[in-house]
């Protein structure tokens, strides 16, 4: 498996990245040899796993703070390993997967999965997905989530963009909160209704898509090329906050 032309350019290490402990898990030999020194010029401690059950053996012993995961591996696959994770530990899951249709993806982030990036991916995509899960599953709920211009206050219920207050009803409210909990992560549009709606909700996915597009036209500058939310094409939709990572 080859990463994208862009993905295997020379990587400085950065000024930022941590001491945090990476699993890597992946069968292809290709992957690990070039996502692990990257993951390490920045300071990442990376351990690697060549399929499900070590992985887990591993995950058991060191407790690794974030899991980067292959879906098809040898002797047990991603999507069980990812469910067995979930059953005892929130710890973050981001998925790297040649699988890119609706029918892969969605399963695996309703099985816990955090992530989701599509091989071949750039390594600059995959560092800036690892900064902001880590970052958001270190850090306290904020009272405010701020993304670009974009402000919200999940205390007072307020939202502005560039300072200026944007008027929501209760329900495109409720939506925009949900994504600002999970700023970053992608959420499908099925969990979307149910968080909102109610989980008697299962089918009614045009719900979900309307009140999207009305708060894009409320809260982006260009509701035809969305900034700040985001689709997952088949999947569901994201709060962005890319830009702050520089991508």
């Amino acid at each position: 498996m080859q990463l994208s032309t862009e993905a295997q350019t020379a990587y400085p290490a950065a000024p930022y990245g941590g001491s945090a402990h990476i699993l890597l898990v992946d069968d292809d030999q290709g992957i690990v040899a070039a996502v692990k020194p990257a993951l390490a010029a920045h300071r990442y401690k990376v351990t690697t796993a060549g399929d499900g059950i070590e992985a887990l053996s591993l995950f058991e012993a060191e407790r690794p703070d974030l899991i980067l995961l292959d879906l098809v591996m040898p002797r047990l696959g991603g999507l069980e390993v990812c469910r067995r994770v979930r059953e005892r530990s929130g710890t973050p899951i981001i998925v790297l997967s040649v699988k890119g249709s609706e029918a892969d993806i969605i399963p695996v982030l309703d099985s816990g999965a955090d992530d989701y990036l599509v091989k071949p991916f750039r390594l600059a995509e995959l560092l800036a997905r690892v900064r902001a899960v880590l970052r958001r599953c270190g850090a306290p709920a904020p009272r405010q989530v701020v993304c670009g211009d974009l402000a919200i206050d999940t205390e007072l219920h307020h939202v502005t963009v560039a300072g200026k207050s944007v008027a929501l009803t209760p329900l495109e409210y409720s939506v925009l909160a949900e994504l600002a909990a999970n700023v970053g992560r992608v959420l499908t549009t099925r969990l979307l209704l149910q968080r909102v709606w109610g989980s008697q909700y299962g089918d009614e996915t045009d719900y979900v898509k309307g009140v999207v597009r009305r708060l894009r036209v409320k809260i982006e500058s260009d509701p035809a090329h969305p900034r700040y939310i985001l689709t997952e094409p088949h999947v569901g939709y994201r709060l962005c906050d890319m830009w702050q990572d520089g991508g």
